[in-house]
């Protein structure tokens, strides 16, 4: 099995998400993609709680048949770091080829990840990028251990979304429709009432 790894806040879950899977899904021939929700990470912290982003995540691929959300980071105690998740992926799946989908802006710190080293050295590095995106300015090891999937411009970010909420703004077209009734229903990121 060809199984692909997703990992990030997902806060909120948006079509760029989605559409980054598809088509690294897409072009690297992946059997699945697994969503893999970070409980809090370190270096940029979530604003939505784990378990809110984990269920909108849940909607967000719930139409598609080869994409599912993974528990692995929210239900392992202690920080999550993604040596940590493929370490544990590799054990449950012992035949599956991993590919580690990143963002082209994560990517770019790969440097400073835990472990970053050996980590690239037992996963295929898929780094998911826009058009005219290269990995020139990266350390010769890791720029050497990426491959890069592009893919239809997409500018979408989470913070944009969660700012146009603060603002009462739409955010129609940004997220699925199951997502943007969780946030509505739920009232995340906006505004507390005066």
């Amino acid at each position: 099995m060809r199984l692909g790894l997703f990992g990030g806040r997902f806060d909120p879950p948006h079509l760029g998400h989605l559409l980054a899977a598809e088509q690294a899904r897409e072009a690297l021939a992946l059997d699945a993609v697994w969503f893999i929700p970070a409980p809090s990470p370190p270096h940029k912290p979530a604003v939505a709680s784990p378990e809110q982003r984990y269920a909108m995540t849940m909607l967000a691929t719930a139409s598609h048949p080869s994409f599912a959300v993974s528990r692995l980071e929210l239900d392992r105690p202690g920080p999550s770091y993604t040596f940590d998740t493929v370490q544990q992926v590799r054990a449950a799946e012992p035949g599956a080829e991993l590919f580690l989908l990143t963002g082209a802006d994560a990517y770019r710190d790969i440097a400073s990840w835990h472990r970053a080293a050996e980590l690239v050295r037992q996963v295929n590095i898929i780094v998911v990028a826009r058009p005219g995106y290269n990995l020139e300015q990266l350390e010769p090891d890791f720029q050497a251990r990426a491959g890069v999937v592009t893919i239809i411009g997409c500018d979408i970010a989470s913070t944009e979304i969660r700012n146009r909420l603060k603002e009462g703004r739409s955010i129609r077209y940004l997220v699925p429709e199951s997502v943007e009734s969780y946030l509505v229903r739920h009232h995340l990121y906006r505004q507390q009432p005066v």
